[in-house]
């Protein structure tokens, strides 16, 4: 199931969320722009790797990518989900919220791979916390969803199945990759999407303003 838009309005700007996709946006730009060296040197130094492990990497792979299928894909799910999140939150809170999220996701990646050498990058587990946010706000909310199923079709799927169907992936991929690699087989770190997505979930409940009713608008937050 890939989400094509969701249908849950925002009463302001995305400045963060647009902020956040052209930071990622420009770093890509930049690093396919280095000739083969320089760019392997440049992943090597700023990418998460878990058994040479620095702090600083938890928050600069979060904004590396490793192909245009990779860099577009994230940040279209961004673009569907974040500006929702930052329309609760706010623009000070949602940045807050989406650094902690990507670095939580970067921390079980390394926990559960600690010898791991292979780098690790992507704003994937921290837009898994975006994810898990929107499934506690929008539970309800319908998500029109892409299904290939020997041909292609298009339906509106409440959050809860979609999103849930989604982290359930994630487990079961991440679980299914143990014993094989440090990471998956295929270069995903499940567990930091699981990571990302449960923190997103906590978060929002500690920092969304329980005061906040938006009492302009007719939609209910859950």
């Amino acid at each position: 199931m890939f989400p094509i838009r969701d249908t849950q309005r925002t009463y302001s700007t995305p400045f963060v969320t647009i902020m956040l996709i052209a930071i990622n946006l420009l770093v890509f730009l930049y690093e396919i722009s280095l000739e083969p060296y320089s760019q392997n040197h440049f992943t090597a130094k700023w990418a998460l790797i878990p058994a040479r492990f620095h702090a600083i990497n938890l928050l600069t792979s979060m904004f590396l990518h490793g192909g245009w299928m990779h860099v577009l894909g994230n940040m279209w799910f961004l673009w569907i989900f974040g500006d929702n999140i930052e329309d609760v939150l706010g623009h000070f809170k949602y940045i807050v919220f989406y650094i902690l999220c990507g670095l939580a996701a970067g921390i079980t990646h390394v926990a559960l791979n600690a010898d791991s050498r292979l780098p690790t990058v992507g704003a994937s587990g921290a837009i898994a916390g975006v994810m898990g946010a929107y499934l506690i706000k929008f539970p309800r909310n319908k998500i029109t969803t892409l299904i290939f199923f020997g041909f292609v079709f298009f339906v509106d799927v409440p959050a809860v199945l979609m999103l849930g169907y989604w982290f359930l992936i994630q487990v079961f991929s991440g679980v299914g990759s143990v014993g094989y690699t440090n990471v998956s087989q295929g270069g995903t770190a499940w567990f930091a999407h699981v990571g990302g997505f449960i923190t997103g979930m906590i978060l929002v409940r500690l920092m969304a303003a329980e005061n906040r009713q938006y009492t302009r608008r007719r939609d209910i937050y859950w």
